[in-house]
């Protein structure tokens, strides 16, 4: 089952997540992979994969993947922030984190936590499915 997989980095956070990305080729290149501008370049460039590259971050780049969230269009995000580097669309990265609550989406901001949930058996279980809320009632 094909899934479709955000990678999104701060500036500082980028060559882990490369490195990261490296790693778990094999699992990403059967996935849809999408990512902010800069990011999805470094991936592509690194990997030798396609990644649907939407506007940088800081121009609308989160709010792009916050959109594919809120349509029930994404699977999953690994998002490796940089919480001590405060950046300038910060309200963007609270929006992109708390719309992933909203929607019992599942999300990785770091490492440790990506390595755990690309590695569960459930990531690839074609007959698993997340539950998603109902705000419609």
């Amino acid at each position: 089952m094909q899934k479709t997989l955000a990678l999104v980095a701060h500036d500082h956070k980028k060559p882990d997540l490369i490195e990261w990305a490296h790693k778990h080729r094999d699992i990403l290149a059967r996935h849809n992979l999408v990512a902010t501008g800069t990011t999805g370049g470094l991936l592509s460039d690194a990997l030798g994969l396609p990644v649907h590259r939407f506007k940088s971050g800081p121009l609308g780049g989160d709010q792009q993947i916050g959109a594919l969230i809120a349509e029930g269009n994404l699977d999953a995000l690994f998002f490796f922030w940089d919480p001590l580097n405060p950046a300038p669309h910060d309200p963007d990265v609270k929006a992109l984190l708390r719309l992933c609550s909203v929607w019992n989406l599942p999300v990785a901001c770091n490492e440790a936590t990506a390595d755990l949930m690309i590695s569960s058996p459930l990531f690839e279980d074609a007959s698993h499915q997340r539950k998603m809320p109902d705000y419609g009632k």
